[in-house]
């Protein structure tokens, strides 16, 4: 039997595959075993009437070692 958590973050990238990657890359830096992202909101920032970057709102998963 295993055990998840779930840890809820925000990352920002110039493209939405970038925050993504972004969250994972940093959450991998004090925890293992990522096992899912799931996207729970995405917002693109806006600035002078251009889009700048996006900010995404996730919960990512990880199984629990025992």
């Amino acid at each position: 039997m295993s055990t998840a958590k779930v840890l809820e973050v925000i990352g920002e990238g110039d493209t939405i595959e970038a925050a993504i990657n972004a969250i994972v890359e940093d959450v991998e830096k004090t925890v293992k075993n990522v096992k899912q992202v799931d996207i729970k909101h995405i917002q693109a920032l806006i600035e002078d009437a251009k889009l700048v970057k996006y900010r995404v709102n996730a919960n990512v998963t990880f199984v629990v070692k025992h």
